[in-house]
């Protein structure tokens, strides 16, 4: 992959980079969009390509309406804001990026209290559990509101079925659903089903674009049309409203065009590491799903596998459960050169 000269080079160019999905840098030809694309002032709302991007987000999805975020943490704050007013609160995993991950911007910003519920080995919260959190109408507590589910989840994706029965529940509860899909693309083609079949369920949906589909910086909240009006004004109040942001969404339409259909091979290239990793007795490998490969070792390990591996031109951020991540910078080359230099940091224990 060739970059302009006058892009800066990176401590990490070169490398295996596992980190996440995040790392991925724009190709030659996103690049050649971006500086293609038709620009206006998105505040004003006549940027051209981000209005293109809007709808064909929000059509993908199912969804009436979309609005352009520069990140998945404020694109999922705005729809909780949207949907949930001050002294609300929205029931969520512990595991969940909205309240793990992003600051406490829900509680802090929105005023909004998060109930927290233990997420089941395969990400789900026990509906039961659900259940069991939704809040009497009495003065001492807060109004539970929304309900609040990830997919994928660690990588995982969440049953059909445990979804639709989650959906049943809240409706059933008088409450909103809002799904943080970061990864949804990812969970839609590896469950072989569309965008629109994920995101169904839910009042609202934030959808990442800088993760599997590689762009630089990019979210589109789907939903109805009262929520993204909510959202896009509560967009300007925390300083998301962008000018001419036709150059960032350039990049999000590239890669609807040709980044996700490609994402099978990050799951394929997820499931060569898991089986190579997996020959490893020291090593204690989760079950591979999607574009995540979770293993578990001994803590004295974690230092010095991580220099060693770095030493090998493999970049990972090796912990106790160590989280690596498939993209489109990394090749099945790249694959076999990280177990290469898995096994032979064991080996020579």
């Amino acid at each position: 992959m060739s970059y302009p000269s006058s892009m800066k080079s990176s401590s990490t160019e070169g490398l295996v980079d596992l980190r996440s999905d995040t790392v991925t840098r724009p190709s030659a030809a996103m690049l050649a969009a971006m500086s293609a694309s038709p620009v206006g002032d998105d505040v004003w709302g006549d940027d051209p390509t981000v209005n293109e991007l809007e709808a064909r987000t929000a059509a993908l999805a199912g969804k009436a309406a979309g609005v352009f975020f520069p990140s998945g943490t404020q694109s999922n704050l705005a729809a909780l804001m949207a949907q949930c007013a001050r002294g609300e609160e929205y029931i969520v995993g512990q595991k969940a990026h909205t309240y793990r991950m992003e600051g406490g911007g829900a509680a802090v910003l929105g005023s909004i209290q998060p109930q927290p519920i233990d997420n089941d080995p395969d990400g789900t919260l026990p509906l039961a559990r659900i259940k069991a959190e939704i809040k009497p109408d009495d003065s001492h507590f807060a109004i539970t509101r929304l309900l609040n589910l990830e997919n994928t989840i660690d990588g995982r994706i969440l049953p059909p079925a445990y979804v639709l029965e989650a959906e049943a529940l809240a409706r059933g509860a008088g409450l909103s659903m809002h799904l943080d899909g970061a990864r949804a693309w990812n969970a839609a083609v590896g469950g072989g089903v569309s965008l629109e079949t994920v995101c169904a369920p839910y009042d609202s949906a934030s959808l990442c674009f800088s993760k599997g589909l590689g762009t630089p910086v990019g979210s589109v909240l789907v939903g109805g049309e009262a929520v993204i009006a909510k959202a896009r004004r509560t967009r300007k109040m925390l300083g998301g409203g962008m000018r001419q942001a036709g150059l960032l969404a350039g990049a999000c339409l590239y890669a609807l065009d040709h980044n996700i259909e490609r994402l099978a091979e990050d799951h394929d290239n997820a499931a060569r590491l898991g089986r190579g990793l997996g020959q490893i007795a020291e090593l204690e490998l989760d079950s591979v799903n999607t574009n995540m490969v979770f293993v578990r070792m001994a803590s004295e390990h974690c230092a010095p596998l991580g220099a060693f591996l770095k030493s090998r031109g493999v970049l990972a951020a090796i912990g106790p459960r160590t989280r690596m991540v498939l993209h489109l910078d990394v090749s099945t080359e790249g694959v076999d050169t990280t177990v290469e230099a898995f096994k032979a940091y064991f080996a020579g224990r």
